[in-house]
């Protein structure tokens, strides 16, 4: 759990993340829902809001208050989604 708070932590502002990129990089391949509990249960303290779905989506329960933190940090959403790099 550790490795995740530090991995979310080091997320810098205005970039965002995902759920599996975070795994990934923590040392825990395929466990996104892992994170996503994580963070969820003990994530307060952490910029959780740059962590988005796969499909560049916000957390439902959340996605208000995740869109205007990321907005506040210049990312925009484009119909609640994270435009596709080009």
């Amino acid at each position: 759990m550790e490795r995740v708070r530090e991995v979310v932590r080091a997320v810098p502002p205005g970039e965002t993340t995902t759920y599996g990129e975070i795994a990934a990089r923590a040392g825990l391949p395929g466990r996104a829902r892992l994170v996503g509990r994580i963070l969820a249960e003990d994530g307060h303290d952490l910029p959780w809001h740059r962590v988005l779905r796969a499909d560049g989506t916000c957390a439902p329960h959340v996605a208000r208050e995740q869109a205007a933190r990321l907005r506040a940090e210049g990312v925009l959403l484009v119909d609640g989604r994270l435009p596709r790099r080009r």
